[in-house]
């Protein structure tokens, strides 16, 4: 009863922004359609067709907008960023305001725009390009951001009140992280596998799988920092690198298995079957890659990087919205290998069920997909499969956790 009444309160509280949206008024339709929907998380939004009076002063009110906002999201179409745009003006504001864009300003392609032409403040950051439901997928980068915004200490003041008014029971609540979002995969038949002889993922199959849940991103590190306060296990490998404030929505590398099916357990969840997790990736029209049959390019997943630069070489999570599965999930390919529940077996897909798969009951290694940021194109392909010891830490490797469909 607690979580479902006070949950909600603490959400609004962490991730309320003032938000300046800038467009062009030929764009009004949608810009209108984007800021019901950002007004519905309760966020303020500036939105000058509602938020200034007949006869105010324009030109100085747009400044203090801006200069105030803790987000400045500007709607990227030709018309916007043709000459005479008045949003033009407000970008140039934006960037007098703000020395870099990095966490202040988002970017979102409206409508089909060439990238030589989008201004170089805005193409410092990662430009969101949603597909389908638009107004839903720039709701959700902004709760992204605004979490990532507002770490651990919203949550400790948020905390305190609730243990001084309800006891230290709601105090060890809320402390912890809301559990990551999830996408629900629906029941069906997918295409598993490939005939390709170099691999191991042969041959192709079919495979039919309840519906279950997924995490929608890899488990970052402010997740997992508050596992490791609340379970006291050992670190992961390399997590002395790790900053919060600047890693804390870098998915957490450095995990074996065991620590992985750990955090998962702690969560209330399961790590996904191999055959889940593929499905997750690929859909069911037998994709090559999450987004599609398309080449992989720095716009679609963060792969083939030379060396290990500390956590900065991971990509956010999140943060690279072309390379999305079918059912909307990020980060499937590169980034970082997820640990999956099976064991590890070169033929398995020969004799393995058609339904609801689990793998083998016994192995040597666990399965690993999805690649990670020194991979390359091949390896961070949807149906590549690799075994790992399950004992082994490494700074590719982490995590993310699933739940049967029927589950709350």
């Amino acid at each position: 009863m607690l979580q479902s009444v006070m949950a909600p309160l603490v959400s609004r509280f962490t991730t309320r922004m003032r938000i300046f949206l800038s467009y062009s008024s030929k764009d009004r339709k949608a810009a209108e359609s984007i800021n019901l929907a950002l007004r519905a998380q309760h966020h303020a939004v500036f939105f000058d067709r509602s938020a200034l009076s007949p006869g105010h002063e324009y030109d100085n009110r747009i400044r203090e907008e801006i200069e105030r906002s803790d987000l400045f999201l500007f709607l990227l179409s030709p018309d916007s960023i043709s000459s005479g745009s008045y949003a033009l003006t407000e970008l140039e504001i934006a960037e007098k305001t703000w020395d870099h864009p990095d966490g202040k300003v988002l970017p979102v392609m409206l409508r089909p725009t060439e990238l030589e032409r989008v201004p170089s403040y805005l193409r410092a950051v990662t430009i969101l390009e949603p597909d389908g439901n638009m107004p839903a997928a720039v709701a959700d980068a902004v709760y992204r951001i605004a979490v990532s915004r507002r770490p651990l200490r919203v949550y400790v003041f948020v905390s305190l009140i609730m243990a001084v008014s309800l006891g230290i029971g709601a105090y060890v609540f809320f402390i912890r992280t809301p559990t990551p979002p999830m996408v629900l995969v629906p029941a069906g038949e997918f295409t598993m596998g490939t005939n390709d002889w170099v691999f191991t993922e042969r041959p192709v199959h079919r495979v039919y799988l309840d519906a279950f849940k997924i995490d929608k991103y890899k488990i970052t590190t402010s997740q997992y920092a508050k596992f490791l306060k609340a379970t006291g296990r050992n670190q992961p490998y390399k997590w002395d690198e790790v900053i919060l404030e600047r890693d804390g929505d870098r998915p957490v590398v450095g995990v074996d298995w065991h620590d992985a099916d750990a955090y998962c357990r702690w969560e209330g969840k399961r790590l996904p079957t191999e055959a889940e997790w593929e499905k997750a990736a690929r859909g069911t029209d037998q994709r090559l890659y999450p987004w599609g049959n398309e080449k992989p390019t720095s716009r679609h997943a963060n792969f083939a990087k030379d060396d290990w630069q500390g956590y900065e070489t991971l990509a956010p999570e999140g943060s690279l919205a072309a390379g999305k599965s079918p059912y909307g999930i990020y980060d499937l390919a590169g980034n970082a290998w997820e640990w999956v529940a099976d064991w590890m077996e070169p033929s398995y897909y020969e004799i393995s069920p058609n339904r609801n798969p689990a793998g083998p009951s016994t192995g040597q290694t666990k399965v690993v997909r999805g690649g990670s940021w020194s991979d390359d194109p091949a390896t961070i392909r949807s149906t590549a499969r690799f075994g790992s010891d399950p004992a082994k830490k490494d700074n590719e490797t982490g995590l993310r956790c699933a739940q049967d469909g029927s589950k709350q």
